[in-house]
């Protein structure tokens, strides 16, 4: 997923491949024309040839590889969560700054096209002042080649307590992402009720308070296990709605294809008249965000342009993922903004 949009672009290639695993690794770098495979990750930051390192390991070994890569003079890209603490997070950011290297956080929603849109629709005041905005996803299942394919083992470290929690610490990670990027303002308060569903499933349910107090954003995941949807990935599904006092502006996809629907519409209406438009020329394959966000960093890096998503950022994302997760152990509103460490939902991995 990551790398084909280095693959597709010409002005980078990919030089080598990092893995534990010989077999994976070599094959790997074969795949991808590279000319080198190391099965040590020390050993493939001693390459001076090399200019960027995409960091693609679990989430509670980001911050050692990300620091090692930094301290050896690369560049970084490196998938989300950023971090398993906000003080990791935090220490690699001041690690970039000092080294004079990008770090990136991977986060392909931001370059999602269909989100990429709304948020410009946004931006040019197609639907008025924003005043609020409602996540949901829905998990299921699918019979999708991508998903059938993937490996178990690289799953077992989601499931333990070498992750501080389950879905909404994996993958909500997106949606808290898009809950601040959409509308461009920091969050004051969350209020939640998260429950807990096949040991790595949570169910919630979560209130926003951005700091506009006009402004209102409520999140959703629901779980239905026997439920197969259609898509080309995982069995999940996203729908975005975004609120102004002039219109609306849903984004009806993502991962799963579960709607058929256009990728965006925009419903807009006067006394004088109403009007739904609707966006179906866009490109809405839920991999093209992956592809864009690649070539996105190539543009960092050749360019000099900012790189999305930054440290600051990816580390008021992670603050909000544990604000949810306190605002349901303790039944009150939590000011993601003062959260530090970070939160394990109470039973987490006691298996």
């Amino acid at each position: 997923m990551n790398v084909k949009g280095y693959l597709l672009d010409p002005r980078c290639e990919v030089a080598a491949v990092c893995d534990s695993d010989e077999a994976v690794g070599r094959q790997a770098a074969a795949d991808w024309g590279a000319a080198s495979f190391y099965p040590d990750f020390d050993a493939m930051l001693e390459d001076s040839s090399l200019d960027a390192i995409e960091i693609l390991t679990p989430t509670h070994l980001h911050h050692a590889h990300v620091l090692a890569a930094l301290r050896a003079g690369k560049h970084v890209s490196v998938q989300k969560p950023v971090a398993n603490t906000i003080e990791e997070a935090r220490e690699m950011g001041e690690a970039a700054e000092r080294a004079g290297r990008i770090l990136r956080i991977s986060e392909c929603f931001v370059h999602y096209p269909p989100l990429e849109l709304a948020k410009k629709l946004v931006a040019d005041g197609a639907i008025g002042k924003p005043s609020g905005l409602r996540i949901r996803t829905l998990v299921g299942q699918t019979d999708s080649a991508f998903q059938a394919n993937l490996r178990p083992e690289g799953y077992g470290w989601r499931l333990d307590k070498r992750s501080p929690g389950g879905h909404l610490f994996d993958d909500m990670v997106h949606k808290y992402a898009m809950a601040l990027w959409l509308l461009d303002l920091d969050i004051t308060s969350v209020q939640a009720v998260v429950r807990r569903r096949d040991l790595f499933m949570e169910p919630c349910a979560v209130i926003f308070e951005y700091e506009d107090p006009m402004v209102l954003g409520t999140m959703e995941v629901q779980y239905a296990p026997k439920l197969y949807m259609r898509s080309s990935y995982y069995g999940a599904d996203e729908f975005f709605e975004i609120t102004g006092d002039e219109g609306q502006i849903w984004v009806t996809r993502a991962t799963g294809e579960m709607l058929d629907l256009p990728p965006v519409m925009l419903f807009t209406g006067t006394e004088h008249g109403r009007e739904t438009t609707e966006f179906r020329d866009i490109d809405a394959d839920w991999g093209a965000g992956f592809v864009r966000s690649s070539q996105h960093f190539v543009d960092a890096l050749v360019n000099g342009t900012p790189a999305d998503m930054s440290p600051e950022s990816a580390t008021k994302v992670l603050q909000l993922c544990f604000a949810v997760y306190q605002a349901s152990e303790i039944a009150a509103p939590v000011d993601p903004r003062t959260m530090t460490g970070s939160v394990t939902p109470t039973g987490w991995a006691d298996w």
